[in-house]
């Protein structure tokens, strides 16, 4: 029997997996601190829940896709373990702590008997949208293959990264290579609005070379134009993952330099009124008034 979904964070990401859920014809119960970003998924099927407690009373799988690891704890120790049971499982979509995931994952078993499965995700709004997510995933053998089952609506690729926790070790990992990536690309953006070239064709200059990436073809053309608005994502978000980067590092006694100086930029950044912007708007950082 399809397993009855409950999805708990309708933010930019949580919306379009929950639609494309939907979609796919999964019944999905949905709650949101903001009830008024909920409406859209309501009118497309999903069932609004007055509270958490009732939307895992009435789930078999619960999906969060929350701001941070704060957010997450809340939600799970405020409200999970008081309805959780066993044979539920949570399935955590957010990008968050990975010893508050393993933290949070043991408490879960010992109360109620859940099971966890850290998923967070890459690809943005456009892959949650598509279906085209990259997904990394922490957790026992049996629950990643109920994952697989449910989030195959999301997903282009799922890899199995290891027990609890390891897929946010490798979501860190991935926002170090992006946010860096995206600093850069904004830097030289700059630099080449500033000399006269044709900034515009620089994505096309260097598709196919090793210079190419999905960022350089998503925000050098925003960049370019000064197009940032819709906001994809935040630059708040990057910010929050590369200091996890910076604790993790620490935490095993590693030197992240490059990474560092990124957060210390995107802070700078942040600090002047960007925080809730998107990444596009980093080339303001690097342009002259």
């Amino acid at each position: 029997m399809e397993k009855v979904l409950g999805f708990i964070g309708m933010g930019l990401m949580g919306r379009p997996m929950t639609l494309r859920l939907l979609q796919s014809g999964f019944q999905v119960h949905v709650w949101n601190r903001t009830p008024r970003k909920i409406t859209d998924v309501v009118n497309a099927g999903a069932n609004a829940c007055a509270t958490v407690e009732v939307l895992i009373s009435r789930s078999d799988v619960i999906l969060l896709c929350l701001a941070d690891s704060q957010v997450v704890t809340e939600i799970v120790d405020n409200h999970v373990l008081n309805a959780g049971a066993p044979g539920k499982l949570l399935i955590d979509l957010s990008s968050i702590d990975p010893d508050t995931t393993c933290r949070l994952a043991s408490k879960l078993k010992q109360q109620c008997g859940m099971s966890w499965v850290d998923a967070p995700v890459s690809g943005g709004t456009a892959g949650a949208e598509q279906g085209s997510l990259a997904i990394m995933a922490g957790g026992a053998d049996e629950d990643i293959a109920v994952a697989r089952e449910v989030l195959k609506p999301l997903y282009r690729q799922l890899i199995h990264m290891g027990g609890t926790g390891c897929g946010q070790v490798a979501k860190i990992c991935n926002q170090m290579i992006v946010s860096c990536n995206v600093m850069v690309i904004a830097e030289m953006m700059a630099l080449a609005k500033q000399t006269g070239v044709d900034a515009e064709k620089i994505p096309q200059a260097l598709a196919g070379g090793f210079a190419d990436s999905k960022p350089l073809q998503i925000v050098a053309p925003e960049m370019a134009n000064d197009i940032f608005e819709p906001v994809k994502w935040r630059i708040k978000t990057l910010l929050k993952d590369l200091r996890m980067a910076e604790s993790l590092a620490e935490k095993y006694q590693n030197e992240i330099p490059v990474s560092s100086l990124t957060a210390d930029l995107l802070q700078k950044h942040g600090e002047l009124g960007f925080m809730e912007q998107d990444p596009a708007t980093l080339i303001k950082l690097f342009s002259k008034k």
